[in-house]
């Protein structure tokens, strides 16, 4: 992926794709239970649905609560923007209009199994990253180049969470 130079203002993107030896149906049961991520990631801490809401559907709301060692603590508010089981689910931090950043998982039948892909994109509203920028306008390139390069590294580890977790009860009949 090529994000040298990129700055926030480009809403840049990452996507990370694997095949998962199990049926779409299986890895959309994983996917779309949000309160499972946080067990498969390094930042996001927990997950909390709002509005009563008990299972994602279009503009239903949860809120996530993050950790980073170089950006602190923080809870956003996502809303879901795209919900078509079992093929996508995707959410917007923040203000689904204008969202700090956007998060899609996508699920595609593919040689007996799932070709499942995780993608993010930054901005193009106002985030901890941009206030980051804000106060050194010199290094953009770089907090983005790198937060970037975290994504890429994030999303590989959670695909590969999902994947052995798909994969557990044994081939694509899963």
């Amino acid at each position: 992926m090529e994000w040298t130079g990129a700055r926030y203002a480009d809403t840049p993107t990452v996507e990370v794709d694997t095949w998962i030896d199990a049926s779409v149906e299986r890895v959309w049961e994983l996917v779309s239970d949000i309160e499972r991520m946080p067990a498969m990631s390094a930042e996001l801490q927990s997950v909390t649905w709002q509005d009563a809401a008990a299972r994602p559907a279009l503009g239903a709301r949860f809120t996530g609560r993050s950790k980073h060692r170089d950006l602190g603590e923080w809870e956003t508010t996502s809303y879901i923007v795209e919900y078509e089981p079992p093929r996508v689910f995707g959410w917007a931090v923040q203000d689904p209009e204008h969202p700090a950043a956007s998060w899609r998982f996508t699920l595609q039948p593919y040689d007996g199994g799932t070709r499942l892909s995780q993608w993010v994109r930054m901005g193009p509203g106002p985030s901890g990253l941009s206030f980051a920028i804000e106060r050194m306008p010199e290094k953009e390139q770089k907090i983005v180049f790198v937060r970037l390069r975290e994504f890429e590294s994030g999303i590989t580890a959670t695909l590969e969470a999902i994947k052995q977790q798909a994969e557990a009860g044994g081939g694509a009949g899963v």
